[in-house]
């Protein structure tokens, strides 16, 4: 298995929509904005094995000081062989100088985004007004 990892955009909306449906992703539901919206973000990192997408991850950020991690996610096939960390460690790579890396993880999640560096935010509680139904 030969994956490559690329900060590139140029992905189409079906394979998207392959990764977020396999992985139950209510945005799914809502192909054009999140499309659009993973085009529009400041990185977009994908993985691929030959050309098919196994994973992305995407952050947004005005960047300088805080950027946020709204998306990772590996087709499920493909979950628990490092690519996951390849994609975060290809994030870290241009934010881990910044003062706030912040992202919402739940269930599984939790203990990846640990072993990654990642720790509760002191004090603070998740927050949201949310229109899906996968958490």
């Amino acid at each position: 298995m030969e994956i490559t990892i690329s900060e590139t955009k140029e992905i189409n909306i079906e394979d998207v929509l392959v990764l977020y449906r396999a992985n139950e992703w209510s945005s799914a539901s809502k192909p054009n904005e999140l499309y659009n919206g993973l085009l529009n973000s400041e990185t977009l990192i994908t993985a691929w094995e030959g050309k098919k997408l196994i994973g992305l991850g995407n952050a947004i950020s005005y960047g300088f000081l805080t950027v946020y991690y709204p998306h990772l996610l590996v087709l499920p096939e493909y979950q628990g062989k490092g690519i996951g960390k390849l994609i975060m460690d290809k994030m870290q790579e241009k934010y881990s100088h910044f003062h706030m890396q912040m992202l919402t993880a739940d269930g599984r999640s939790v203990d990846f985004y640990k072993k990654n560096g990642f720790e509760r935010a002191g004090k603070t509680e998740p927050m949201w007004i949310y229109q899906g139904n996968e958490h």
